[in-house]
C-alpha cells in the first residue's frame, strides 16, 4: 500500500479521532480515578477446558440438598424473585451463627457424626455467637471495601505485609489510603514486632490475611491475642479467615476479651461458593452496626434472595462442608510431601493452595508448562515471589493428574 494512499490516509484519520475521544473521556476522569490501579483476578479461560487450580476455589460442588432446597423454594415461592429480598438477611445471620457455634470456625478440625457437627477441643469458641454479630455481602471483596470505608482514614497510612490479600492495597488506593509495607520475615512469616509498632507510629488500625495468602502460613490464636494486647483498642483490628477452615486457628474465641476485633470470613472457599458472592463479618453488635451504615448508605439490599437461600442451606448442612474440607487437607498433605520427595520448594500451608518453587525453572515457565498440559495455576508477576506459583488444592485426581505434569518439569 502506498504511503500516501487513500486507504492509509483514512486510517490514521480514524485513528486519531480516536486518539481525540480517549483524550477527551481521560480529561473527564477525577484524579482519584486516574490512579486507580485495579484487582487482577485468577485466569478465567474461554478458548478450553482446564483444570482450574488458579483461583483457590473448592474443587467440590454444593451439597445436594442446597441444590434440591434451592429448586424447592423458588418452585414454591416464585414470587422471591419478583419482590425485594430481605435487606438484612436475617435468616442467613441466625444460621452463619449456628453454624460457626457449632463448628468452632474450623471445618476440617470438626468431628462429624450423622449429618452433625461439633468443634475440636481446641476450637471450641467459649460464648455464643448471636445474629447480632454477624455482617453479610456480596463476598469478603464488598465486605472489605465497607470495612475499609468505615474504619481506615486516609489520614492514617496503613500497614500492610509483603505479601498478603492483593485487594487490600487495591482498597487503600481506592479510598486514598496510603501505605506502609512490612517485609516479610526469613521464614516467610509476618513480621508481628514491626507491624505493631508502625501502626502504632502511624495511629492506624491493622488488617492482615491469616492464614495469609499467598504464603499460607498461619498465626496461632495465642500470637493474635499477644498483638491485641499491644495494639491500640481504640483503633480497628481486621483478621481476614478467608482460608481457616483448612487447618488455622479462628480468632473468634478473641471476641469476648477484645472489642476491637473484626474477623471477615467468606463462603467461597470452604463453603463451595465462590459462584454466589456471600462474604460476613464476626464482631461485636456495635461494629456491625457501623458497617451496616456503610452499606445502607450505598445499596439497602446487597445480598439477592438465591444468595440468601443458599447460604442458609449450606450453614444447615456444615457437615458436608467439613467433610469436603477434611478431603481437602488430605491431598494437601499428600501434594506437600510429593513435593519435597521431588526437590519442590513450597510454603508449608494451613489453607487450600501452596506456594511453590522450581529450584531451576522459573516460576513463569513453571506456569506455562503446566498450562500447556490442560491445568491453570497461579503465577504473580511480583518481586519476592515471580519465582513460585500458587497451586490451589483439587480433587485426588486432579492432584495426581498435576504431580505426573509436575515429575516431568526439570
Amino acid at each position: 500500500m502506498h504511503k500516501n494512499s487513500p486507504e492509509k490516509k483514512y486510517r490514521l484519520k480514524i485513528l486519531l479521532l480516536h486518539l481525540k475521544k480517549i483524550t477527551k473521556i481521560m480529561s473527564m476522569l477525577t484524579s482519584r480515578m486516574k490512579n486507580l490501579h485495579p484487582y487482577i483476578p485468577g485466569e478465567q479461560p474461554k478458548d478450553r477446558v482446564y483444570i482450574k487450580l488458579n483461583a483457590n476455589e473448592n474443587p467440590y460442588p454444593p451439597c445436594k440438598e442446597l441444590l434440591d432446597g434451592l429448586k424447592k423454594e423458588i418452585s414454591d415461592f416464585p414470587s422471591k424473585l419478583s419482590l425485594y429480598p430481605d435487606p438484612d438477611s436475617n435468616e442467613l445471620k441466625k444460621a452463619i451463627a449456628k453454624m460457626l457455634n457449632e463448628t468452632g470456625g474450623v471445618l476440617s478440625r470438626c468431628s462429624v457424626s450423622q449429618k452433625n457437627v461439633s468443634p475440636s477441643e481446641s476450637d471450641k469458641i467459649g460464648f455464643e455467637i448471636t445474629p447480632e454479630m454477624i455482617y453479610t455481602g456480596n463476598g469478603s471483596d464488598e465486605v472489605l471495601s465497607f470495612v475499609f470505608y468505615a474504619f481506615f482514614d486516609s489520614k492514617n497510612t496503613l500497614v500492610l505485609p509483603e505479601f498478603t490479600y492483593s485487594f487490600y492495597p487495591v482498597y487503600a488506593g481506592f479510598y486514598g489510603i496510603e501505605t506502609d509495607i512490612v517485609p516479610m520475615k526469613n521464614d516467610w512469616s509476618l513480621d508481628i514486632e514491626k507491624m505493631l509498632s508502625l501502626a502504632k507510629k502511624n495511629g492506624s488500625g491493622l488488617i492482615f490475611a491469616n492464614p495469609n495468602a499467598p504464603t499460607g502460613i498461619s498465626l496461632s490464636r495465642l500470637n493474635v491475642r499477644k498483638m491485641l494486647e499491644k495494639s491500640d483498642p481504640d483503633k480497628i483490628f481486621v483478621v481476614d479467615e478467608a482460608y481457616c477452615d483448612f487447618g488455622g486457628e479462628s480468632c473468634i474465641p478473641l471476641l469476648k476479651d477484645f472489642k476491637n476485633l473484626l474477623i471477615v470470613r467468606t463462603f467461597s472457599k470452604s463453603l463451595s461458593g465462590a459462584g454466589l458472592r456471600l462474604g460476613y463479618i464476626v464482631a461485636i453488635p456495635e461494629i456491625i452496626s457501623s458497617v451496616t451504615t456503610v452499606k445502607n448508605s450505598l445499596n439497602h439490599f446487597p445480598l439477592d434472595a438465591l444468595t440468601q437461600i443458599s447460604g442458609k442451606i449450606a450453614c444447615e448442612n456444615a457437615w458436608y462442608y467439613a467433610e469436603c474440607a477434611k478431603k481437602v487437607v488430605s491431598e494437601r498433605e499428600s501434594f506437600q510431601k510429593f513435593l519435597e520427595e521431588n526437590g519442590w520448594f513450597y510454603i508449608p500451608s494451613k489453607t487450600n493452595f501452596v506456594l511453590v518453587k522450581n529450584p531451576s525453572v522459573s516460576g513463569k515457565e513453571v506456569y506455562a508448562k503446566i498450562k500447556e498440559n490442560g491445568i491453570l495455576v497461579r503465577h504473580f508477576d511480583t518481586n519476592g515471589i515471580s519465582d513460585y506459583v500458587r497451586i490451589t488444592i483439587g480433587t485426588k485426581e486432579q492432584m495426581d493428574k498435576l504431580k505426573e505434569i509436575m515429575k516431568k518439569i526439570k
